[in-house]
């Protein structure tokens, strides 16, 4: 192998063009590497596309997926116009089938539904698609590479895990250029050749690695040995070096990272045994060089080298880093609907009760059996017979509607500190629930009950009016304040509603459900309540305003299974950006 120190000042410094490119060129050689998420780049992106189809070789079919592609196109079935025409069931070849051999060029990624990821996936997992048609069942060979092209705008938008999780490389470009001279040819890929198995330093070297980062996927340490000997048949190597294994590192495991890995333990040596000062004319490198770091090592710092310095600090801070699939928008959930929205396929059904009548797929499903049923029938010969059976109504899918329900501590332990601030929040989220299509509630609980201020609405007048007459004032009654946002939100739920409730409060509970002022009872019944939002599975966060946050604010938090906010000096702006992600994150 060669010497640790030579390789780390040669690798550790990455380049994300140069990176981009070899990715490109090791998915050429091994198409099991799946592809790449490329994400910006304008130019440089169009670039490595070119580099990876010079790689494929000349005669690859590239095939760009369709922004609405359906399920016909997609997998393949019946060419309708073929079969009337023959009486007899003609295939059509779909579009993954046609990139066989090639490369799938996916546009704006973030947006591609989880219907049509599925069947890719399915696809680079087998190397086959795989369609049901009215009772024949379709294989054809579907092996390619893909290229997913990240559009998103947001940190949040992101394509779906289930294609993302498949491709080794996720590379964001961001505002790279190319270089003017970039030869956009294979023939400096050299020609594949027999690799020899991976010593035992390899394989845990990339294990370590990957437990280091926190990668959970079963896949990436795959792709990371894949990548590694791919580097190799591409440099001429015949046995996996150090080189190649830090490349794979740095390019499938440091995109992966979701947290910072522990400091090393350093023994501390005995205070008899201290070490001499060292002279003035020693050679500080030859000292570093002189004992090889260990393999595990050098490769964990070629992945951390390849993570930007802002994911970096985000890792440390213990936020983690979201894969390729959040795409929580603020938006509600996926319902679906029987007559509109987005169409996400068809079903037999008769097309009754506002239902709407699929013709193509209609005739889809009649035209094989038209042989069989004109040789039968006495008259209608040369029309297209449609039985019962062959009826396609359309399925639809929409968005539901997100209604963010606040539940307000006016309690006299919190209003004077913190009730501006909630209303600020509260107005702060109703500033932007017209474009997003969002309702806001708004719950205040304070003396013996709790009282709906603000029903859903979108209305920002309505909602200032109803804020500025919030009192505020007396015992603090948790147990009645949460079993009323749960309320709440249960009946925006059954309205075909996506509810998310925020409670804000320091957690300390005086007040029972009965409104007797014992503190244990009211604690246990608070705790009751919490657990019955728990139970409900409507999405939350508990904000503790507390000027000191105490445990009782986590303890309702945990039993109300939501995301747990001690935000002590916080303002109106600061309490609604941290909702608003807490909300992103749930959906």
């Amino acid at each position: 192998m060669t010497d640790t120190g030579e390789m780390s000042s040669a690798v550790l410094a990455p380049d994300i063009w140069s990176d981009a490119v070899l990715a490109a060129r090791l998915c050429a050689i091994d198409p099991g590497l799946g592809g790449l998420v490329l994400r910006g780049g304008g130019e440089a992106r169009d670039a490595v596309v070119a580099a990876l189809t010079a790689g494929l070789g000349a005669g690859a079919p590239v095939k760009r997926l369709p922004a609405h592609i359906d399920d016909e196109r997609l997998l393949g079935g019946l060419d309708l116009g073929a079969t009337l025409s023959t009486g007899r069931a003609v295939s059509r070849t779909g579009v993954l089938a046609e990139a066989d051999g090639g490369l799938l060029i996916v546009p704006m990624a973030e947006r591609l539904a989880d219907t049509v990821a599925a069947p890719i996936a399915a696809a680079l997992d087998t190397g086959e698609v795989i369609a049901e048609r009215e009772g024949m069942t379709l294989r054809s060979p579907a092996r390619f590479a893909v290229v997913a092209l990240d559009d998103g705008v947001e940190s949040d938008e992101r394509p779906p895990v289930a294609l993302a999780e498949r491709l080794a490389f996720w590379i964001d470009l961001g505002e790279v250029r190319p270089p003017k001279a970039f030869p956009a040819t294979g023939d400096d890929l050299k020609a594949p050749g027999a690799v020899a198995p991976p010593a035992t330093d390899v394989l845990e070297a990339i294990s370590v690695t990957t437990l280091a980062l926190g990668i959970d996927s079963g896949r990436a340490p795959i792709f990371a040995l894949r990548a590694a000997r791919a580097s190799a048949v591409l440099h001429g190597r015949a046995v996996i070096g150090e080189e190649d294994v830090m490349i794979a590192a740095r390019l499938v495991l440091g995109p992966r990272a979701t947290r910072m890995p522990p400091p090393p333990e350093v023994e501390q040596a005995p205070e008899a045994e201290a070490p001499p000062p060292p002279s003035s004319d020693s050679d500080t490198s030859e000292q570093e060089s002189g004992e090889p770091q260990p393999l595990e090592d050098v490769v964990l710092e070629a992945a951390l080298a390849s993570l930007p310095k802002d994911v970096l600090a985000q890792i440390a801070a213990g936020g983690g880093r979201r894969s390729p699939q959040g795409r929580g928008q603020g938006k509600g959930a996926k319902q679906r609907s029987p007559t509109r929205g987005r169409p996400v396929g068809v079903r037999a059904g008769i097309p009754r009760g506002g239902l709407r009548l699929s013709l193509i797929d209609t005739l889809r499903a009649a035209a094989p059996w038209q042989r069989v049923r004109g040789a039968d029938a006495a008259t209608g010969i040369g029309r297209v017979q449609v039985r019962l059976d062959d009826l396609r109504i359309r399925r639809f899918e929409k968005k539901m509607e997100a209604t963010t329900i606040f539940a307000v501590d006016a309690s006299g332990s919190s209003a004077m500190a913190r009730l501006a601030e909630a209303k600020g929040a509260v107005e702060l989220l109703l500033a932007e629930a017209y474009v997003k299509r969002a309702q806001v509630a708004l719950v205040a609980f304070r003396g013996t009950e709790a009282e709906l201020i603000l029903p859903p609405t979108r209305s920002l007048a309505r909602a200032r009016k109803s804020l500025g007459a919030l009192p505020g004032g007396g015992g603090t009654p948790l147990a009645a304040g949460l079993n009323a946002a749960r309320e709440l939100g249960e009946a925006a739920r059954k309205r075909g509603r996506t509810p998310f409730l925020v409670i804000l409060t320091d957690g300390r509970a005086n007040i029972a459900a009965d409104g007797s002022m014992v503190r244990q009872a009211a604690e246990d019944d608070a705790e009751a309540a919490a657990r019955a939002i728990g139970l409900s599975g409507i999405a939350s966060a508990f904000v503790d305003i507390s000027a000191r946050p105490r445990p009782e604010g986590a303890k309702i938090a945990a039993a109300m299974r939501a995301r747990y906010l001690p935000l002590p000096r916080a303002d109106a702006r600061t309490m609604h950006a941290a909702v608003k992600g807490v909300q992103d994150a749930e959906r």
